[in-house]
This record gives C-alpha cells, structure tokens and sequence, in this order.
C-alpha cells in the first residue's frame, strides 16, 4: 500500500464513510494523559503574571524581551502552549480542555523536552504531563554531552519533541486517524511558536533529522511500550533566544552516538484494556517514515502585513488561554472586510512572524473559501493563494468559468462564483450545520501529489501545514469577538469537484469555520489547574 492508496482509502463518501467501528466503544476509550510509572515528577510552577505581550506580540517578534531559560519561564511556555487551559462539564462528567487543539479532544500528541542543567533540576530528558503539569526525568544527560548540543548550535537553548499516539485517535475516528494525528501534530507545532514568541523566543524545525534519529534522543527505541500504544516521532526543534539563530537543523552524529548510549527509565502508562488494530495506520505510518535528509534554511518572504485593523484589547496570553472550539454559531453574525483580510494575512508565511518562520517546508496548502457573511464582500467561493507560485497551475485545472476578481490589489484573494454557499458548505462538511452557520467556512486545498511522490513523509508534513493554519485562524477568530473550530469529517472528492479538480495533483486535507459563538449555558467551566491547586493546598 502506497501512502496515496491510504489516502484515497480513507476518504468520506457520500455514499460512504472511512471505515472506523461506527459506535463508541467506551471501555476502552483511551486514558487522556500519558505519564511514566516509576519516575518522580518534578512540578512545574504555574505562572502567576503572564508576559504582558499584546494582540500583535502573538505574531510580532520586536517587542517580546527575551527571558533566560529558567525553570519558571520553561514552564510558563509549556503552560501557554500544551497545559490545560480550562475544565468542562455537566452533571456527572467532566472533561479537560488544552492550549493546544486536537480532533475530538482526544490529544494524540505528547511532549519530550531535552533540558540544560538550569537551578533545582539536571540536564535531561523529560516527558512533560499537562495534567498536573510536571516534568518527569527519563534520562540524564553529562555535561560533556550538553556542552556538545551547545557547540553545535552555537547558541543556548533547550530541544522540545512532540510524537503522537496513533491509537488515542483511531479509537473513534479508525483509518482516517492518521490524518487527525498529524493535524493535531501542526496545531502543536504553532502552539509552540506562539508561547516562545511571547518569551522572546524563537522555534526551529531540525528539518534533516530522521524519524530514528528522533526515537533516539527521546529514547522510544529503548521503551515497553504498551500494546498498539507506541508514541511515534513527529519532530524535533530547538527553541532559542530570538537574537541568536542556530548554527545546524540538525544533530551531529557525535550527539546522536552520545543519546543511543543513554540509560532511559520509566515505563509508559497504558490507555486502554484492549484495542482494535486499524493495520491501515500502521502501514501509513511506516509508509511516511522519514529518512535523514539534507538540511535547509527556508527563505521566507520579508514583507509586513499587509493590512492593520483595530487591535483587540486583548493581550496575546489571554487570546492563547481562551481558545475554544465552536459547537454552535448564530448565522446572523458578521465580520467587516477589514477584519477578514487581516485574518487571511496571519496565515501567509513571512520572515521572524509567528507560526510559519518555524521553517517547516515552503507554502504548499491554500484556501478556498464559502463567504457568507462578511461585509463588504459578495456571498459566494474565493480562493487565497498562501504561495502565489501556484496560481497558474491551480486556474489550470479549475472550473473555467470562475471568475477570478481580484479582491484587494495586492493581496492574493479572488472571487471565483456568487452565491449563497451555506448548504453547499454544510453538506460538504459531512452535513455539519455548523460550517453553513458560520460567517464564513473553507477547505485547505494542499499541493498534493508532487511533493509526496519525491518525498513520501511530506504527506504529514502536509497536515503538519494545515494544523498550524488552523491554530492561527482559532486565535484570530477569539482576538475578533469569535470562535473557530477545525472540521475533519469532510467529503473530500466533493469539495475537489466543487473547485474542477479531477486528479490528485492538489487536495484538501482539513475544513475550518469562523462564527458568531452560541455559548451552551448547561456546562459549568472550571479553571485549567484547580485540581493540583487543590491537591498542593492539602
């Protein structure tokens, strides 16, 4: 099986759903939070001022001051980026939400951390555990090893790993989870860009390390992991002061000798009592391993944004801590043009702005969009290029008669079709009313088939890409009085006729919607970490 045979496999059909077990299988719903039994975590401060960056600061980098790697800052750019960042529940259930979003609230992906010796704790390898916020050691690094990570880059910092857990996700979704794994891998990525920012730091994927490089630094090769549980390497990157760029995004074979010598300890929880094999994912796994490849620094566009609208009275914190996905929308609700372009303009790549200078790949993922309700625009289809080189190729193979009017001079959105979308965007969507309710709803169309012929592991990379579109749009969405939601269960070949595409030269791979929030008055909301406040008064 070829990674594009798992591709066409699991997609949704009208006629048809991905094959997943069609009912919820709640003995073995997953435990939500891993942990490694045997090791003694190391709590985490939680932080008692946030850094006071505003609005712009989420994305900006010139005003953020840069803070030293102390255990106090390290942890409050966990806390803005993987922690808990509210409580949810009814009468007789109740569930955590993160910083970071993930499909179904089923979070797949963990965290390791590779840390300097820096006051009350050693240099190490940590697993790091949102629940209760900690840190758990499970290996120890010398100094004659961190002083060789310093060397090569040539500047200080500390390595952050995110890995997913298949299973977590194939539980309710079966064979399309390795897509919602990914996705949920890129949400993680931004989040990660974000909180630096705010420190004053900056993230860099280490672009040329192999899947086994990774599983040998984060020690997986020497792990029990429990059956179908496993914690597959996604990336590695360094985080650094902003002033100061990393010499390497890579790993010298020196350090990665030094880490496959390490002992490692802990035994990983397990989820669940038992599980189906979705042997489909395992195969997509393996089909997009990556190998080691030749680094790269990408060149990204020096450009300032390209619209300024009002600025929220919102600081960039607050935006990160209230983010939620939408679960209803008023269709009465409206934004300006203004606000609209600005939000657009988050998602093209630029030069030190967060997410996209993390230097994941070059653009390859654009928009098309259902209008409904923004003023100053015509109801109906548009298209936003996020890498302009493929405006030719992508009117080549649409529908001929799109129109496609410029927008705003200088700025890459087109009006394709009027018309009133809302049921079209909805029944696309897996009949979800939510992306007909919304002000406005999109499909992220990605260059599809050339880069995973070359490079097969560029399918995650793909989704990688999408996620973090998806986290910029749920932050402007709540900068704006909003709220946002990403939409996996889509009717991919139905979207794709839509637009004219008749091959898989480009397809989409995520929905997300923006609307006018219905707030749900029956849940009760409680803050991310009472319950260790609680247990550490006692």
């Amino acid at each position: 099986m070829t990674i594009f045979e798992y591709h066409d496999a699991t997609k949704h059909h009208y006629h048809r759903s991905a094959r997943s077990l069609g009912y919820m299988d709640w003995t073995n719903q997953p435990e939500p939070f891993r942990h490694y039994e045997g090791r003694s975590p190391i709590s985490l401060p939680l932080l008692e001022d946030d850094p006071d960056g505003g609005y712009p600061d989420l994305y900006l980098r010139n005003k953020n001051p840069e803070k030293p790697f102390g255990l106090k800052n390290v942890a409050g750019f966990l806390e803005l980026s993987l922690g808990l960042s509210a409580w949810k529940g009814v009468p007789g259930s109740r569930w955590s939400l993160r910083i970071n979003p993930s499909s179904g609230n089923l979070h797949p992906s963990e965290a390791h951390l590779i840390l300097p010796s820096i006051k009350g704790l050693d240099s190490g390898v940590y697993h790091y555990n949102s629940f209760l916020h900690t840190i758990e050691p499970r290996a120890i690094l010398s100094p004659d090893l961190w002083d060789k990570i310093m060397r090569h880059f040539h500047t200080p910092g500390f390595l952050i790993g995110i890995s997913s857990i298949f299973w977590r996700e194939s539980w309710k979704y079966g064979e399309r989870a390795f897509r919602y794994c990914n996705h949920d891998a890129g949400h993680a990525l931004a989040c990660l860009s974000f909180s630096a920012n705010l420190f004053g730091w900056k993230v860099i994927y280490l672009n040329a390390l192999s899947d086994d490089d990774i599983r040998t630094v984060l020690g997986f090769d020497k792990a029990q992991w429990p059956h179908m549980e496993e914690e597959h390497p996604d990336f590695l990157c360094y985080v650094f002061q902003f002033s100061q760029m990393p010499a390497s995004r890579n790993l010298s074979e020196a350090i990665l000798k030094d880490f496959a010598e390490l002992d490692f300890f802990g035994t990983p929880n397990t989820l669940s009592p038992d599980h189906f094999n979705w042997e489909m994912i395992d195969l997509a796994g393996r089909r997009t391993k990556k190998p080691k490849t030749e680094s790269f620094e990408l060149s990204l566009k020096n450009t300032p944004p390209f619209f300024t609208e009002t600025i929220p009275d919102l600081t960039a914190s607050r935006i990160i801590r209230q983010r939620r996905s939408a679960t209803g929308f008023d269709p009465n609700g409206f934004i300006t043009q203004e606000q609209f372009i600005a939000m657009l303009d988050k998602t093209l790549p630029r030069m030190n702005i967060a997410p996209f200078d993390v230097e994941l790949s070059p653009a390859c993922v654009h928009l098309l969009l259902f209008v409904h309700n923004v003023e100053g625009l015509k109801k109906g289809l548009y298209f936003f290029f996020r890498n302009e080189e493929d405006q030719d190729i992508i009117r080549s193979l649409t529908q001929v008669d799109f129109l496609w009017q410029t927008v705003r001079e200088g700025f890459p959105l087109y009006f394709l079709q009027a018309g009133n979308f809302r049921k079209v965007a909805a029944r696309v969507s897996c009949y979800q009313e939510i992306a007909g309710d919304s002000i406005f709803s999109l499909g992220m169309i990605a260059k599809f088939r050339d880069p995973i012929e070359s490079h097969p592991y560029n399918y995650r990379n793909l989704f990688w890409e999408t996620g973090m579109i998806g986290q910029v749009l749920y932050l402007e969405a709540e900068s704006h009085g909003l709220r946002g939601t990403g939409i996996g269960c889509f009717f991919d070949d139905a979207v794709h006729d839509i637009l004219g595409l008749s091959d898989n030269r480009f397809q989409s791979l995520y929905h997300f919607t923006v609307g006018k929030h219905i707030e749900d008055r029956r849940i009760k909301t409680l803050p991310p970490y009472y319950h260790i406040e609680r247990k550490r008064q006692n």
